[in-house]
């Protein structure tokens, strides 16, 4: 039996006002700026506007989901934009009486970019604030299967109440439990009297009889199947599908970051970053910083301390002083720590005293982005605790890393806490990009102005 498919609430316009915005900016300012330059402009705004489509449906550029984060979508407008520009470029060279004007290019970019990027984060947070008001496109979720993964799964749900998901429960034969509102013959009823906008399977509770049955109904009845692997450690990793003729296999990629040109990319994104950072702040701010850490206490500007790095080779890594000098400097800092100085404080909590490691990145012991170098004494009390540790020692330690921005830096109290950390570094290395590394940098800059809690 066929039933009627769940009518869409206002989401479905989202996209269509997102494209008809950023087509309305480029074709106001391209009559604004480009009028005057001795041709017509109503070919090139068509020009422009083709170009501006063809970039953004191979780049998916607005393919944004209610989990899309602020950095992705900066990520997706930067590339948008960049290829746009390449292309506004190239039309005046193949054109007989147009004036090519770098300053109004320039301009038509800034203003472009600006724009694009306000229109689509006001109405990001517009959506976002407006659910969580008026309780309105929420998607009504339910869960089969009742694994640890499904568990988390469900977690998430009710942490990020802004993703926008009503969870109503879940369906299991094996299981009692009060989160439990029915069993697998019960779903299909259930999709259809509550309105059920997606219904997410854990592959470990149901057989391939099942899976069958259910992707039957599901896609009769219109609505939205997603599986929940039965092992996250196996598909948290880079997983890419290749097909024997019509059969598809699924196979772990190794870290692009073991292929030489990657290699060589990121260590020249490292040289080029580093150099900026040292000539441009770092010339002017040692100095300030140096004098400041003189007149509150004795001892050098510069802490220097060994740590493991690439293939637990010891180097040494620098820092500004942030404590008074004392025979402890391998035992961890703690909240409140007495060995911290005034200056110290505000240098720890802004990530200031990490910057002369702009130095070990030039010198080739670091990278911009990677797994935080450890400590000794905890590199030496988990390597051999904790899975896949080992696994972060295959690349250069980093400034900053996604464990660092995903709130697990600090003090470390257990063995969850370093789990934590090495979950987050593993899975930047398996699935490392260089515009994963920009997201990185810029949060880690957000964060700085922001202020971390756990700083200290």
């Amino acid at each position: 039996m066929r039933y009627a498919p769940h009518i869409q609430r206002y989401s479905k316009y989202i996209r269509p006002i997102s494209i008809l915005l950023d087509l309305l900016i480029i074709i106001i300012f391209t009559n604004l700026l480009f009028k005057g330059l001795n041709f017509d402009t109503n070919y090139y705004v068509i020009y422009l506007v083709c170009s501006w489509s063809v970039v953004a449906f191979f780049g998916n550029f607005y393919q944004v989901f209610r989990f899309t984060t602020p950095i992705e979508i900066f990520s997706k407008i930067t590339k948008q934009q960049i290829i746009f520009l390449l292309l506004a470029i190239v039309y005046f060279p193949f054109t007989e009486h147009a004036i090519f004007n770098q300053v109004i290019i320039i301009k038509f970019f800034v203003v472009t970019t600006l724009s694009v990027a306000l229109a689509k984060l006001i109405l990001f947070y517009f959506l976002i604030e407006y659910r969580l008001i008026t309780g309105s496109n929420y998607r009504k979720t339910i869960i089969i299967g009742y694994s640890p993964e499904a568990i988390e799964l469900k977690r998430l749900f009710d942490s990020r109440i802004d993703y926008g998901y009503h969870f109503l429960g879940y369906f299991s034969d094996k299981k009692a439990n009060k989160d439990i509102v029915g069993k697998f013959e019960q779903v299909k009823q259930f999709v259809i009297d509550k309105k059920v906008d997606e219904v997410y399977c854990s592959l470990h509770d149901l057989s391939n009889d099942k899976v069958k049955d259910l992707v039957n109904f599901m896609y009769e009845n219109n609505r939205t199947l997603k599986f929940i692997p039965d092992s996250k450690e196996i598909f948290s990793k880079n997983l890419k599908v290749d097909y024997y003729e019509l059969f598809p296999v699924l196979s772990l990629k190794n870290s692009v970051l073991n292929e030489p040109e990657i290699q060589f990319l990121k260590r020249l994104f490292d040289i080029v970053f580093s150099l900026i950072i040292i000539v441009f702040v770092l010339s002017w701010l040692i100095p300030i910083i140096g004098l400041l850490i003189k007149l509150e206490s004795k001892g050098p500007v510069f802490f220097k301390q060994g740590r493991p790095g690439i293939n637990q080779e010891e180097f040494n890594c620098y820092k500004f002083r942030s404590m008074f000098l004392n025979d402890n400097t391998e035992n961890e800092t703690i909240k409140n720590d007495p060995r911290v100085t005034k200056i110290g404080k505000f240098l720890r909590r802004t990530s200031m005293d990490e910057l002369p490691q702009f130095f070990n990145v030039l010198l080739g012991d670091m990278s911009i982005v990677g797994p935080r170098p450890q400590l000794w004494i905890h590199n030496n009390a988990y390597r051999d605790k904790i899975k896949k540790y080992f696994v972060r020692d295959s690349v250069r330690p980093g400034i900053t890393g996604l464990a660092q921005i995903s709130g697990y830096r600090g003090e470390i109290n257990n063995e969850k806490d370093m789990e934590n950390r090495i979950k987050y570094d593993v899975f930047y290395i398996e699935n490392w990009s260089l515009f994963l590394d920009l997201k990185i940098i810029f949060q880690t800059i957000v964060n700085v102005f922001k202020g971390d809690e756990k700083a200290f």
